[in-house]
């Protein structure tokens, strides 16, 4: 999409602005994924110099927490390419985050100062919920508030600011599309965590099943142990951080299929997908309900 590529001049424009030839060359070795944000963004205050400008703040944010995220759980790929800590090693990775953050911030002390709070605080919440991440996978976590508190300020937070800033653009009622971005943001997180399930590794990009050996006790994990009895709750909590077998992978996939916990699990992020059209009932906007249907409607 021309858009699209118009926000990638424009990082790539803010990158040579601090004339880092490093910076530059790591930029291109970055993976590329749907920009979804910016389809959003877009899709709520068209396209603009100042939309374009939203759109570069936000990707290089997303960016930057992608390049730390990875060094935390040591992943090699990303979207199926090598990841930059693989190739270049976790500093430069960090280094290169706090680079981008750092420009984008930057580029945000020029904004509106609404926009600027909202990204800027979204970004706060954002790095909470990476601690709080690493936090749930030191134990068998059980609590669904935890991991909804979790995932709200990890991924979703950054979507809520980026469609209320949008809305703050063209003046248009922001505290809805703020709930739109909130729970599509959670809607589009469950599903990813749904997918780690039910996809192959060649379509992930990276191990399949991979949340619960790396200690993610994810939606389906948790519908699932709610339903298990004491014997099966014992086995489940047994297969935590290990690296699973196939007669135990088949017998997790097992268990999510009699328990119903893998389709109540995609009717929950469903649910959050439903709340976030309802939200922007009003707005008159069909296109919003296309990006809710991309984000959440992928290949289970």
């Amino acid at each position: 999409m021309e858009q699209l590529k118009l926000v990638k001049d424009k990082i790539k424009e803010f990158i040579k602005d601090i004339n880092h030839q490093q910076s530059l060359e790591l930029l291109n070795k970055l993976a590329t994924g749907k920009m979804l944000r910016s389809k959003l963004v877009f899709k709520i205050a068209g396209i603009s110099d100042d939309s374009i400008k939203l759109c570069a703040v936000i990707e290089m944010i997303h960016a930057a927490s992608l390049l730390h995220d990875d060094v935390i759980d040591d992943a090699t790929t990303r979207r199926g390419s090598p990841s930059i800590n693989a190739l270049y090693g976790d500093k430069t990775a960090i280094m290169f985050g706090d680079i981008l953050y750092s420009k984008a911030f930057t580029q945000l002390t020029t904004m509106d100062s609404q926009i600027a709070y909202n990204i800027s605080n979204a970004v706060t919440l954002l790095s909470i919920g990476e601690m709080l991440d690493v936090q749930l996978t030191e134990n068998f976590n059980s609590s669904y508030d935890k991991y909804l508190d979790m995932i709200y300020k990890k991924t979703s937070s950054l979507i809520e600011a980026s469609a209320k800033s949008a809305a703050i653009l063209v003046n248009k009622n922001s505290d809805n599309f703020a709930i739109y971005g909130r729970n599509l943001g959670i809607a589009f997180q469950m599903v990813d965590d749904i997918l780690d399930i039910t996809q192959d590794s060649a379509t992930l990009g990276k191990p399949a099943m991979l949340d619960f050996k790396e200690g993610k006790v994810t939606i389906p994990y948790l519908l699932l142990w709610e339903r298990l009895d004491q014997n099966g709750k014992e086995k489940l909590q047994s297969l935590y951080l290990k690296e699973l077998t196939k007669e135990e992978a088949n017998w997790l996939k097992e268990q999510f299929v009699s328990t119903k916990a893998l389709d109540d699990a995609i009717k929950l992020a469903y649910k959050f997908g439903t709340d976030a059209i309802e939200a922007i009932k009003d707005e008159n906007n069909p296109e919003l309900i296309e990006i809710m249907k991309s984000m959440i409607e992928r290949k289970f």
